[in-house]
């Protein structure tokens, strides 16, 4: 059995969150939050920060970067402000999506997440 943290509704985070497992958001974070594992915004759930995870499901309100390893899902109340990269995106009917979004090999996070260098 995997274990899975639960930040529940009226509990507010200010801070980074760091996971070895799965983490499932249903109250508010203001930082980035880390899993190994799965990442679930509930419905309730309202994250500002950057998102890492293996399968990410947002069924709330984020604004920041979500990196998903294998899959994003939006559900249909899901609002997302910002950059997503992923192999494989979902949307349901009524998810509102605000960014550019990056699919395919993960070699593109780096050039998202990262600002270029130039020589001159």
């Amino acid at each position: 059995m995997e274990e899975v943290t639960i930040i529940s509704s009226g509990v507010v985070i200010e801070g980074k969150v760091s996971s070895n497992g799965n983490v499932r958001v249903d109250g508010t974070v203001k930082g980035d939050i880390s899993a190994q594992g799965n990442l679930t915004v509930g419905e309730h759930g309202t994250i500002q920060g950057q998102l890492n995870g293996d399968i990410v499901s947002i069924g709330g309100k984020v604004e920041g970067t979500v990196n998903a390893k294998e899959k994003l899902v939006l559900e249909s109340k899901a609002v997302l402000k910002g950059d997503l990269v992923t192999k494989v995106l979902v949307v349901e009917a009524g998810a509102k999506f605000e960014g550019k979004s990056a699919m395919g090999s993960m070699s593109r996070e780096s050039n998202l997440s990262k600002p270029s260098i130039t020589n001159g």
